[in-house]
């Protein structure tokens, strides 16, 4: 027995059959560079959404917090992430947990693509973009000042 709910997309070079590749944002305040989404899954029932990011070649998604806390497995590439003080380099299959209120950023490297599969609440606040006073914070930590800047250790 079979449920309408039921869903079975195949995927190729990762784009899923049936869902359309978006804009990674519609939101101009906010800093971002050549990234893509893919809504892979939402059911209001499970109040939980599925997406597929791609970033480019040195690309990054935007440095911000929210109130809602993410689950971002990596597919492909490797790169770096910010998530609350830390920098961490990124490989194919890690898992980053993001919690509530934790600045966060994920960044390609240079030579690859970067993907990875988010699950997040389908209902959720809106980002917050750091203001000058949190850029300096964040700054403050030499690591996570490199970082912002595109210089990661390796």
């Amino acid at each position: 027995m079979s449920d309408e709910r039921t869903i079975h997309r195949k995927a190729k070079a990762y784009r899923w059959e049936g869902v359309d590749e978006l804009p990674y944002k519609k939101d101009d305040r906010a800093l971002y560079k050549s990234i893509t989404r893919q809504v892979l899954f939402s059911d209001p029932e499970m109040q939980g959404e599925l997406r597929y990011f791609e970033v480019a070649p040195g690309g990054f998604s935007t440095l911000e917090r929210h109130q809602h806390m993410h689950a971002v497995l990596i597919l492909r590439g490797r790169g770096h992430c910010l998530v609350g003080d830390a920098v961490r380099p990124i490989d194919t299959r890690d898992l980053v947990t993001v919690p509530p209120m934790a600045w966060h950023q994920f960044r390609a490297t240079k030579g690859e693509p970067l993907g990875f599969l988010c699950m997040v609440n389908a209902t959720r606040d809106k980002p917050q973009l750091p203001t000058p006073e949190d850029l300096s914070k964040l700054a403050a930590n030499a690591e996570i000042a490199a970082f912002l800047r595109n210089e990661p250790k390796a």
